[in-house]
């Protein structure tokens, strides 16, 4: 009878243990991302009251079982569901990350100053210093930095991230180093045959982030399909001049890039380099032979010339990489070359129209033909001449193939504009970018957003995977240290989409504690509570009945 209240008292011990793990369970019902124990029950030692005998021949019996007496009851394992992942819980933060598995149990990597622990709760924010943290405890979310060279994930020993750091707070300015003219131009428009001229502007960067506005007019030089564009002047952000090119001492067919550009004159472009117009002499010097003697045009023989005696000429298909059948076209006169302060004009049935860039006082600025498959050229705008500080400037190159010429009702679209013809983007420029906002992607990798258009990668989330992640050690706080059984983090980490998960942001995991299932292991637990309590009683009534024997 006392083997039986022994064996009673494990059982109410047992029991009460698995109560304790039900009740901790529903607890957490409503904690993120915890995950559920369960209790094995096993039996324990017993008390051998005949050992077992095996079958006698010779006496024709057969063999005894062993005579046991069990001694109770003790808890075998506490079991944690750990790869069973809870609900979605919708946030809207961005910083709530949900992890979604597809073969492998993933955890975050976190810090509390002095090892690294695992969660599963990604309900993180930045706290002052920066850093990426848990909510709850502050601890640092751990992960892969950015290679300050390359720019890209460098996957090496996982480190705190430290996203909204003072060097990502900012995008670094570029300057503009692309522009395009699209719309038509109307010969008709009364801008255009004004003194003024149609007037347009082109805003654009320097590569510190400021802007500038660069005013051009746009001119009728009185032939039909032939204008002019002026270069008025360059305007600081606030109103003031930067530039003006009637008082200023800069030579404009170098800001203009007449000594580096290689122009391109419809679909025909200039070989020669170093080629300027000597405004003093009245001649265009296209470049210098091997003796360092200029090349100027001669009209005379209609070729350039390098004035020596005897003379070295150079034809317009030397100069002008002009093919065999142009320059046979020019020579029959079906077409007419003729070079005038610096301009190329090519007129006959090759041509729609011409457009000379020049300035008010009517140096050369660059030169330009449409041709009739809609090919122009492109002039660059050298901008490294202008101002104190040449090294705050890239060219611009200026590209005219969008403009038409076209009868549009006397009313010209001409627009100026940043960027590629192409994209409207490449070359276009930015100011200095602040922060407005961080995301997450599925892969965990982290990127800012900048009010000048830019994206930036600041870092990626790593996270671990584990031999036997059951065999975590619960450490409270939502998280978890690795155990013997469980497997070692090898300080490196995965990339979540390794096997296929991912992240999801704007999403935490709810606990996977199941209130029904929960429930109906209380009632086990009650009933096997009330009948162990039971044997107790019971076996104190028999106690009780062999006392009373001595009455």
């Amino acid at each position: 009878m006392m083997r039986s209240m022994y064996s009673a008292v494990s059982g109410l011990k047992t029991h009460q243990t698995k109560m304790d793990v039900i009740g901790n369970n529903i607890a957490n019902v409503n904690t993120v991302a915890f995950k559920s124990s369960s209790v094995v029950f096993q039996d324990v030692l017993y008390q051998m009251t005949s050992n077992a005998s095996g079958a006698n021949a010779a006496t024709g019996t057969g063999g005894v079982n062993a005579k046991q007496i069990g001694l109770g009851v003790t808890t075998g394992a506490t079991n944690l569901s750990i790869t069973t992942s809870g609900a979605a819980e919708t946030t809207g933060r961005a910083f709530d990350i949900r992890l979604s598995d597809q073969s492998t149990t993933n955890f975050f990597v976190v810090n509390n100053g002095s090892e690294n622990l695992f969660t599963r709760a990604g309900s993180f924010y930045v706290d002052g210093a920066g850093n990426l943290c848990m909510t709850s405890t502050g601890y640092t979310v751990m992960g892969w930095q950015v290679d300050p060279t390359t720019g890209n994930i460098k996957k090496d020993t996982v480190s705190a991230l430290r996203v909204m750091q003072t060097s990502n707070l900012t995008s670094a300015p570029e300057a503009t180093t692309q522009a395009n003219v699209s719309g038509i131009i109307d010969k008709n428009d009364k801008d255009v045959l004004s003194d003024n001229g149609l007037v347009k502007t082109l805003t654009f960067f320097d590569n510190l982030g400021y802007s500038y506005t660069a005013r051009f007019a746009m001119k009728s030089t009185g032939t039909d399909g032939k204008y002019t564009v002026e270069l008025e002047k360059i305007l600081n952000s606030d109103g003031t001049t930067f530039y003006d090119p009637e008082t200023s001492n800069v030579d404009l067919s170098d800001i203009f890039g007449a000594k580096t550009t290689n122009a391109t004159l419809g679909t025909y472009s200039q070989v020669q380099s170093g080629y300027y117009y000597d405004s003093a002499n009245d001649n265009f010097y296209v470049g210098s032979d091997a003796n360092g003697r200029k090349i100027s045009w001669d009209p005379a023989t209609n070729s350039f010339t390098d004035g020596q005696t005897p003379a070295t000429t150079y034809s317009l298909k030397q100069v002008y990489g002009i093919p065999d059948a142009m320059v046979s076209k020019i020579a029959n006169k079906q077409a007419t070359a003729a070079i005038k302060n610096g301009t190329l004009t090519i007129t006959g049935n090759v041509t729609d129209y011409a457009i000379d860039f020049s300035t008010k006082d009517g140096t050369f600025t660059g030169v330009g033909a449409r041709t009739s498959n809609n090919k122009t050229n492109t002039v660059t705008l050298n901008m490294s001449k202008l101002g104190n500080n040449p090294t705050q400037f890239d060219d611009i190159t200026i590209d005219f193939s969008g403009l038409k010429d076209a009868d549009n009702g006397g009313k010209s679209t001409a627009v100026m504009s940043t960027g590629s013809i192409d994209d409207g983007v490449t070359g276009k420029g930015k100011k200095l970018g602040a922060m407005i906002g961080i995301s997450i992607d599925n892969n965990g990798l982290i990127t800012g957003t900048y009010d000048n258009g830019n994206t930036e990668t600041l870092g990626q989330i790593a996270v671990a995977q584990f031999a036997n992640a059951s065999g975590l050690e619960k450490v409270g706080e939502n998280c978890y240290r690795t155990t013997l059984n469980s497997g070692e983090f090898d300080g490196i980490g995965v990339e979540i989409s390794a096997d296929g998960s991912s992240m999801t942001s704007g999403e935490l995991e709810m606990s996977n504690v199941d209130l029904s299932t929960e429930f109906t292991q209380m009632i086990i637990t009650q009933r096997g509570f009330q009948a162990n309590s039971r044997i107790i009683t019971t076996s104190d009534t028999l106690l009780e009945e062999l006392v009373n024997l001595k009455r």
